[in-house]
C-alpha cells in the first residue's frame, strides 16, 4: 500500500481546516473492498460486486494498474471519497481514470459521511488528489474521469461542481414507471404498445415458447455463453470489432453473473424455446433500481416478434412486480430506447494535467468539451473528418 498525505502531517487535529483531506493509493483492491459494505453505493456500478469483478478480470491484465483512492476528511478520519481507479499507459503518456475499460456505464466516487458538502470542500478534495498524484514515484501524467452522473442518488456528486467538469457527450436513459405498470404501458405510443402485444402472440404461438428471469449460477452461465455468440454473431455481419468477448471481459461477465445472479443483484433474462436461447437481457439491481448492461438475439429467423424489445418488456414487467421502480437503459441513444419513452441523464467529464507530458492531453479534452456544446457544428466537423455519427439500432 502506497499512501500519501495531503494535509500537513505534523499539525494537531483541532488545527486542520474543515476542508483538509488525506489521501491514501491502495494497489488491491481487496485490501479496500470491505469499505463498500459501509457506503451506499453511488450507482449499482459502485457496487462492491461489480468492482470485485472488474479488479478479479482486470487486475492481472497486461499494463492495467489498480490505484485505489481512499480520501479521508484530515481532521475526523472519517472517510470522503474512495474512488475505484487504475492507471494506464496511453500514447506515450500515464493516464488515470476509473475502472471502466468501456464496460462500466456510469463512473462515480463512493462517498461517505465526510464527503464534501459544498464546492469549496469539492475543489479542497480534487486539490488534494491531484496533488498526490503528481508526488508519486511512478509517473502520471493526466487525470481522466468519464461519465459521471451529477447527481448520486439523493446527493450531489461533488467532482460535478468543479469548474474544469462540463457535460459528457454520452448520456443516461431512464424510465420511471410509478407504481402502476399497466399505465406505464398505456403511456406508451399505440403503435408501440400494439407491437409489443403482436410480438408476444407470434413469440407464443410456440407451445415450448417462454419468458424467464434466471436464478441459478450454471443457467445464468448457460444464457451469458448464448449472449456471447449471438453479440458475436452480430458484431461479424457488422464488420465491427467486438471487444466484449476478449479473455478479460469474458472473465469479467462470467464473474458477475456467478457470484451476482443467485442474490438478484445479476439479472440475466431469457425468451427460449424449448432449449433454444431466441433472447437474453443482462442487467443489475440495486434495491428499487435496475441498470440494463448487455442483451442480445438471435438474429434474422426471429425478427418477426421483435425479441430484443420483447425480452426488455418482459423484464420491465416481471421486476416492476419484485419492487423495481427506475429502469435505466444505460448510455447510448438508440432508437428502440425512445420507443420505451426513456429520459435522458445528464453525465459530466472531468479532466486534469499532472505533469507536462499530459498538458496537450488535458487541453484537446477541454477542447472537445467545448466543442460538445455545439452539437451541429461538432456534427460538421466529425463529417469533415470522415468521422460517421454514431449509429442507432432499431
Amino acid at each position: 500500500m502506497t499512501v500519501l498525505t495531503a494535509a500537513t502531517g505534523r499539525r494537531q487535529a483541532r488545527d486542520i481546516p474543515r476542508t483538509a483531506f488525506r489521501v491514501e493509493f491502495v494497489r488491491d483492491w481487496k485490501q479496500v473492498a470491505a469499505r463498500c459494505d459501509d457506503v451506499i453505493p453511488s450507482t449499482p456500478f459502485q457496487d462492491r460486486r461489480w468492482l470485485d469483478a472488474w479488479y478479479e478480470a482486470f487486475a492481472g491484465a497486461a499494463e492495467v494498474e489498480p490505484l485505489i483512492a481512499v480520501i479521508t476528511d484530515a481532521a475526523t478520519g472519517a472517510l470522503a471519497a474512495l474512488l475505484p481507479l487504475i492507471r494506464r499507459p496511453h500514447k506515450g503518456i500515464r493516464i488515470v481514470e476509473f475502472a471502466d475499460l468501456t464496460l462500466t456505464d456510469y463512473n462515480a466516487p463512493l462517498l461517505g459521511a465526510g464527503s464534501p458538502r459544498d464546492a469549496a470542500a469539492a475543489r479542497a478534495l480534487w486539490r488534494a488528489l491531484t496533488a498526490a498524484l503528481r508526488r508519486l514515484p511512478e509517473r502520471c501524467d493526466l487525470i481522466r474521469l468519464r461519465k459521471m452522473p451529477a447527481e448520486l442518488g439523493h446527493v450531489f456528486n461533488p467532482l460535478a461542481l468543479l469548474d474544469g467538469a462540463s457535460r459528457c457527450p454520452l448520456n443516461g436513459n431512464v424510465i420511471t414507471t410509478g407504481d402502476d405498470f399497466d399505465a406505464w404501458r398505456h403511456s406508451l405510443e399505440k403503435a408501440v404498445r400494439k407491437e409489443l402485444e403482436r410480438s408476444w402472440r407470434v413469440f407464443t404461438r410456440d407451445p415450448a415458447a417462454a419468458f424467464r428471469i434466471v436464478t441459478e449460477k450454471e443457467d445464468g452461465l448457460r444464457m451469458l455463453l448464448a449472449m456471447e455468440v449471438q453479440q458475436g454473431t452480430r458484431m461479424q455481419q457488422l464488420g465491427l470489432n467486438f471487444v466484449l468477448n476478449g479473455a478479460a471481459c469474458a472473465a469479467f461477465y462470467r464473474r458477475l453473473v456467478g457470484a451476482g445472479v443467485t442474490d438478484g443483484y445479476a439479472v440475466v433474462s431469457a425468451l427460449t424455446v424449448g432449449e433454444e436461447v431466441v433472447a437474453t437481457l443482462l442487467g443489475i439491481r440495486s434495491g428499487s433500481r435496475y441498470v440494463m448492461v448487455r442483451i442480445s438475439n438471435a438474429g434474422e429467423r426471429w425478427s418477426n416478434c421483435s425479441p430484443g424489445r420483447l425480452v426488455i418488456e418482459r423484464t420491465m414487467a416481471a421486476l416492476h412486480s419484485d419492487g423495481v421502480r427506475e429502469f435505466d437503459f444505460s448510455i447510448g441513444n438508440y432508437a428502440y430506447k425512445r420507443r420505451f419513452g426513456v429520459r435522458r441523464i445528464a453525465l459530466v467529464d472531468l479532466s486534469a494535467a499532472l505533469s507536462y507530458r499530459g498538458m496537450p492531453y488535458a487541453l484537446r479534452d477541454r477542447a472537445v468539451r467545448a466543442l460538445n456544446r455545439h452539437p451541429r457544428l461538432a456534427a460538421r466537423i466529425k463529417r469533415a473528418l470522415g468521422r460517421l455519427p454514431a449509429r442507432e439500432e432499431d
